[in-house]
Protein backbone atom coordinates (compact mmCIF):
# COMPACT_ATOMS: atom_id res chain seq x y z
CA UNK A 1 0.00 0.00 0.00
CA UNK A 2 2.74 2.55 0.74
CA UNK A 3 4.14 2.10 -2.61
CA UNK A 4 1.02 2.68 -4.58
CA UNK A 5 0.26 5.76 -2.04
CA UNK A 6 3.80 7.32 -2.95
CA UNK A 7 3.17 7.09 -6.38
CA UNK A 8 -0.24 9.17 -5.83
CA UNK A 9 1.35 11.34 -3.97
CA UNK A 10 4.11 11.89 -6.17
CA UNK A 11 1.11 12.39 -9.13
CA UNK A 12 -0.78 15.10 -7.39
CA UNK A 13 2.13 16.92 -6.29
CA UNK A 14 3.44 16.77 -10.01
CA UNK A 15 0.09 17.91 -11.32
CA UNK A 16 -0.89 20.82 -8.80
CA UNK A 17 -3.35 18.24 -7.16
CA UNK A 18 -5.18 16.37 -9.76
CA UNK A 19 -4.14 12.40 -10.71
CA UNK A 20 -5.07 9.66 -13.29
CA UNK A 21 -6.13 6.51 -12.85
CA UNK A 22 -8.93 5.36 -9.82
CA UNK A 23 -8.95 8.58 -9.03
CA UNK A 24 -9.29 10.51 -12.29
CA UNK A 25 -11.82 13.46 -11.45
CA UNK A 26 -12.05 12.66 -7.82
CA UNK A 27 -11.85 15.29 -5.20
CA UNK A 28 -8.27 14.13 -3.87
CA UNK A 29 -6.37 15.51 -0.80
CA UNK A 30 -2.79 14.50 0.57
CA UNK A 31 -3.38 14.70 4.67
CA UNK A 32 -0.73 14.56 6.87
CA UNK A 33 -0.94 13.33 10.31
CA UNK A 34 1.76 12.65 12.76
CA UNK A 35 2.14 8.93 14.18
CA UNK A 36 1.06 8.36 17.56
CA UNK A 37 3.71 6.18 18.97
CA UNK A 38 6.17 6.57 15.94
CA UNK A 39 5.89 10.79 15.90
CA UNK A 40 6.51 10.49 11.88
CA UNK A 41 5.10 12.97 9.65
CA UNK A 42 2.66 10.33 7.46
CA UNK A 43 0.68 11.38 4.36
CA UNK A 44 -1.98 9.92 3.06
CA UNK A 45 -4.22 10.41 -0.33
CA UNK A 46 -8.19 10.23 0.05
CA UNK A 47 -11.16 11.32 -1.43
CA UNK A 48 -13.04 14.28 0.13
CA UNK A 49 -16.59 15.74 0.27
CA UNK A 50 -16.50 19.34 -0.16
CA UNK A 51 -18.56 21.32 2.62
CA UNK A 52 -21.37 23.03 0.57
CA UNK A 53 -21.23 26.22 2.66
CA UNK A 54 -17.72 26.87 3.95
CA UNK A 55 -14.59 26.26 1.58
CA UNK A 56 -12.40 25.77 4.78
CA UNK A 57 -14.30 22.67 5.74
CA UNK A 58 -13.83 19.07 4.06
CA UNK A 59 -14.83 15.99 5.30
CA UNK A 60 -12.99 12.25 4.88
CA UNK A 61 -14.02 8.76 5.32
CA UNK A 62 -12.17 6.12 6.97
CA UNK A 63 -13.31 3.43 5.10
CA UNK A 64 -10.28 1.85 4.24
CA UNK A 65 -11.64 0.45 1.34
CA UNK A 66 -14.29 -1.93 3.61
CA UNK A 67 -12.05 -3.22 5.63
CA UNK A 68 -13.00 -4.63 9.20
CA UNK A 69 -10.89 -2.38 10.88
CA UNK A 70 -10.20 1.87 11.09
CA UNK A 71 -7.50 3.00 9.23
CA UNK A 72 -4.07 4.06 10.92
CA UNK A 73 -4.63 7.45 9.96
CA UNK A 74 -7.85 8.26 11.64
CA UNK A 75 -6.02 6.96 15.11
CA UNK A 76 -3.79 9.81 14.44
CA UNK A 77 -5.83 12.43 13.05
CA UNK A 78 -8.58 11.68 16.45
CA UNK A 79 -5.99 11.36 18.84
CA UNK A 80 -4.00 14.69 17.79
CA UNK A 81 -6.92 16.62 17.23
CA UNK A 82 -5.06 18.51 14.30
CA UNK A 83 -3.81 17.99 10.75
CA UNK A 84 -2.77 18.99 7.54
CA UNK A 85 -4.45 19.47 4.26
CA UNK A 86 -2.49 19.51 0.84
CA UNK A 87 -5.39 20.18 -1.54
CA UNK A 88 -4.20 21.25 -5.05
CA UNK A 89 -1.16 23.61 -4.29
CA UNK A 90 -1.74 24.60 -1.13
CA UNK A 91 -1.02 23.01 2.51
CA UNK A 92 -2.76 24.24 5.68
CA UNK A 93 -3.62 23.29 9.12
CA UNK A 94 -6.58 21.87 10.14
CA UNK A 95 -8.85 21.17 13.56
CA UNK A 96 -10.35 17.30 13.15
CA UNK A 97 -14.25 16.56 14.48
CA UNK A 98 -15.23 13.34 14.25
CA UNK A 99 -18.85 13.45 13.05
CA UNK A 100 -22.28 11.06 14.45
CA UNK A 101 -25.34 10.64 14.48
CA UNK A 102 -27.72 12.14 11.70
CA UNK A 103 -24.75 14.84 11.08
CA UNK A 104 -22.24 11.15 10.45
CA UNK A 105 -24.75 9.32 8.70
CA UNK A 106 -26.07 12.27 5.73
CA UNK A 107 -22.41 13.16 4.91
CA UNK A 108 -21.61 9.31 4.25
CA UNK A 109 -24.62 9.35 2.55
CA UNK A 110 -24.20 11.74 0.08
CA UNK A 111 -20.08 10.51 -0.99
CA UNK A 112 -22.06 7.73 -1.50
CA UNK A 113 -24.33 8.69 -3.79
CA UNK A 114 -21.50 10.68 -5.67
CA UNK A 115 -18.92 7.87 -5.96
CA UNK A 116 -20.67 4.09 -5.14
CA UNK A 117 -17.58 2.49 -4.15
CA UNK A 118 -18.22 4.00 -0.47
CA UNK A 119 -21.50 2.77 -0.34
CA UNK A 120 -19.71 -0.82 -1.39
CA UNK A 121 -17.60 -0.25 1.53
CA UNK A 122 -20.68 0.14 4.07
CA UNK A 123 -21.65 -2.57 2.48
CA UNK A 124 -18.62 -4.42 3.44
CA UNK A 125 -18.67 -3.21 7.09
CA UNK A 126 -22.09 -3.95 8.03
CA UNK A 127 -22.25 -5.22 11.36
CA UNK A 128 -18.63 -4.44 12.09
CA UNK A 129 -18.21 -1.16 12.06
CA UNK A 130 -19.42 2.07 11.04
CA UNK A 131 -17.02 4.35 8.86
CA UNK A 132 -15.91 7.07 10.86
CA UNK A 133 -16.40 10.54 8.82
CA UNK A 134 -14.17 12.99 9.87
CA UNK A 135 -14.83 17.11 9.43
CA UNK A 136 -11.11 18.82 8.67
CA UNK A 137 -11.67 22.49 9.37
CA UNK A 138 -8.96 24.96 8.25
CA UNK A 139 -7.64 27.35 10.53
CA UNK A 140 -5.90 30.46 10.77
CA UNK A 141 -1.50 29.94 10.61
CA UNK A 142 -0.93 31.47 13.68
Amino acid sequence: MSDWNTKVIEEFRANEGRVGGHFAGAPLVLVHSRGRRSGRELVNPMMYLANETDDGVIYVFASKAGAPDNPDWYYNLTSAGHGAVERGVETYPVRVRELTGDERDRRYAEQASRYPGFAEYAAKTAGIRTIPVLELTRVSAG
